[in-house]
């Protein structure tokens, strides 16, 4: 597997408006593989078979934090169990 990327799926702000300036809630993390030869950029699926087209990429890539998890910590809670299935493995 190449470069892993961490993208967040984003609520949706339909019932009720979120204010400009303001993030939406993060919904799920998920894990998704870089497009090839764009490592920036993330692949069309994530590893959970999501479309990454409506998902926010972050800048926390996994093979820069050896040391922990391939999340950031603060989204424990709203952590995709079947990409975090794929990335323990």
């Amino acid at each position: 597997m190449g470069e892993i990327l961490v993208v967040y799926e984003l609520s949706k702000a339909v019932a009720t408006r979120v204010p400009r300036g303001e993030e939406r809630p993060v919904r799920r993390v998920h894990a998704a593989p870089t497009a090839p030869g764009a490592p920036t950029a993330t692949g069309p699926r994530t590893l959970c078979g999501k479309d990454t087209f409506a998902m926010e990429t972050t800048c926390w890539k996994p093979s820069e934090h050896p040391e922990t998890h391939w999340y950031p910590e603060e989204y424990a809670s709203v952590l995709c169990p079947d990409c975090d299935a794929v990335m323990e493995t």
